[in-house]
């Protein structure tokens, strides 16, 4: 391969997804840097601007202008960080997620009418391709924290996290089908029937793949939401995907006016009760059960919304219920 293959490439390729005015189509107002700019922070918790300047590579008077912009328009908020007062934490309104919600959308319109032109059989082949040249690209780096992005749900997401929870819990507990029948009926009836506004998915993406999920749904309880089905992939397991999940899910749950956020889990899922203690949530009861073809020790755990404390860097693992 020399220079002139990868120019000739990168002529075509920006031909084809139309980047060379992305930003006037898909991103006005703004432009294509600072909507991703507004793509990171409305994938991650809370981000420093420091965070922002490392993981995008921006020059520190070219961030400080965008976000300048932003706070104008009324897409942010800037306060010191918690952690450390000298650095400046990032966060996005409501009028800011919105219009990240927006960008988004126009851009997965983009890329769908892209790829409906992909012959369904041509599709697995064309994702492999790309993954070989980001994994070529990148020296084949390990996976890092900052590589890892929490998304909506992508066509054929769902079915995903329903193969992916059967076929993990079959492996590392031996749980049997049924436990992959309670994980289909849980996704069905989220497909099904539910509020973008109260209801939301999650998927956390490594270098351009599925590496974990978590659902907040509805309670039958008043004023309730439950957070349900997280998992992070072994191979992904000690980038915090799993606290980022669970941050995910109670920020959206203070935000959506909840007033309790409730977990069904097993004593066994040892990892993942260390994230929930982390995060505030106490265990409220405790009963021995027999499903999943195991003995197991069903527990119910909860977090009062009113209370919560600051959340802490915590460690993966996986939840049923």
């Amino acid at each position: 391969m020399t220079v002139q293959d990868i120019r000739s490439f990168n002529r075509f390729y920006t031909n084809v997804i139309g980047a060379l005015d992305y930003s006037r189509r898909l991103y006005a107002p703004y432009t294509l840097t600072e909507a991703r700019v507004l793509y990171e922070l409305a994938h991650s918790a809370r981000t420093d601007a420091a965070d922002l300047r490392a993981a995008l590579q921006l020059d520190a008077g070219y961030l400080s202008r965008i976000l300048n912009r932003f706070e104008e328009d009324g897409l942010i908020e800037r306060a010191p960080s918690p952690a450390d007062p000298r650095r400046r934490r990032v966060t996005l309104t409501a009028r800011g997620r919105e219009t990240a919600g927006l960008l988004g959308e126009r851009s997965d319109e983009a890329v769908g009418s892209l790829l409906s032109t992909v012959p369904p059989a041509d599709r697995s082949r064309l994702a492999e391709a790309m993954r070989t040249v980001r994994e070529i690209l990148s020296d084949g780096h390990a996976p890092r924290r900052e590589d890892v992005v929490l998304r909506g749900p992508a066509p054929g997401d769902l079915g995903w996290i329903v193969q992916r929870n059967a076929a993990l819990y079959a492996a590392e507990y031996g749980w049997n089908s049924k436990y992959e029948g309670l994980v289909a009926r849980i996704v069905a009836d989220f497909a099904e029937d539910h509020d973008p506004r109260r209801e939301r998915v999650w998927i956390a993406e490594s270098d351009g793949r599925p590496a974990g999920c978590v659902m907040c749904v509805r309670d039958a309880a008043p004023d309730t939401a439950r957070l349900r089905l997280l998992l992070v992939e072994p191979e992904a397991r000690g980038l915090g995907i799993g606290d980022r999940l669970v941050t995910a899910v109670v920020d959206f749950a203070h935000q959506a006016g909840y007033r309790d956020l409730v977990l069904w889990t097993n004593d066994v899922l040892a990892a993942a009760r260390r994230i929930y203690r982390r995060h505030g949530f106490a265990l409220a009861a405790e009963r021995p059960h027999h499903s999943f073809g195991k003995d197991l020790v069903g527990q119910d755990w909860r977090l009062d919304l009113g209370a919560t404390p600051g959340r802490r860097a915590g460690v993966e693992g996986g939840a049923a219920g």
